[in-house]
């Protein structure tokens, strides 16, 4: 009989290195410790060496793990690659990928400035600049990668505008843009890398909205879903490894959507 691995040998990150962009975020700092539980050294990457220091110095250690933290800023390109050098002298190589940094735009479709826009569309060059030189490094290694695009459910539907009116501004225009291009760029840079042991997938989450978001517009949304709540940050947690880890080894070019059925309606 040909022997397969084992369940929990498929979702074991033991000996891999991840590289987490935005892990001091709401939903970040979830997905960097279930990298860190599944056994992964991690590398937290901030624009301010000591923080990333700090919060990597925060999450658990399974086994042999050492956990970093590096300064990289999004939006310079000279900073992405030292952080990427910074990584790979710090860790001795990159497996994993979490694309999570993103800075936001304050303004939605009605006062929104065209410098504004192009800001925020600027997130999806540092997620690609980033992906791609962490492609390059497998590449030189001949490990094979998985880099992971965090996505949205703006990126496949619009919102409700009642679920805003008279709470807040609406949802940026420039993120649905922003979050809609980060899925196609998966799709894109996946049928590329495939052929080199890369695969590119998107998580997208669905209502995660962050404590500091009012209990009415919560309830708002928590209407439009099927499940009539909103998503917990611990509930990324399984779906960051299993893109991680060997038990999506043959997924590529996959938005996984975590919405709690947003948009199955």
């Amino acid at each position: 009989m040909t022997s397969e691995p084992t369940i929990q040998q498929l979702f074991d990150l033991s000996g891999k290195v991840a590289l987490i962009t935005g892990a001091s975020g709401y939903l970040g700092q979830s997905m960097s410790r279930a990298l860190a539980e599944a056994g992964a050294s991690v590398v937290i990457s901030s624009r301010e060496q000591a923080k990333a220091q700090t919060l990597a110095a925060q999450l658990p250690v399974v086994g042999k793990a050492k956990h970093h933290g590096v300064r990289l800023d999004y939006f310079d390109e000279a900073s992405i690659e030292q952080g990427v050098a910074d990584t790979i002298a710090a860790a001795g190589r990159i497996d994993i990928l979490v694309n999570n940094g993103y800075e936001r735009v304050t303004a939605d479709w009605t006062s929104v400035t065209g410098e504004q826009f192009t800001r925020q569309l600027a997130n999806a060059t540092g997620c690609f600049l980033l992906a791609r030189a962490v492609y390059r490094h497998a590449c030189q290694r001949g490990g094979g990668a998985s880099i992971i695009m965090i996505g949205s459910m703006y990126g496949l539907v619009g919102s409700y505008p009642d679920a805003y009116e008279g709470i807040c501004m609406a949802s940026p225009v420039a993120y649905h843009a922003l979050k809609g291009g980060v899925v196609n760029l998966t799709r894109h840079l996946a049928v590329y890398w495939a052929k080199d042991g890369v695969r590119v997938n998107t998580l997208s989450p669905g209502p995660f909205p962050a404590t500091a978001v009012s209990s009415e517009l919560k309830a708002r949304l928590s209407s439009k879903s099927p499940m009539k709540r909103m998503g917990r940050p611990d509930e990324l947690k399984g779906a960051v490894v299993f893109l991680a880890s060997d038990a999506s080894s043959y997924v590529t070019g996959h938005n996984l959507v975590v919405d709690g059925g947003w948009t199955a309606w």
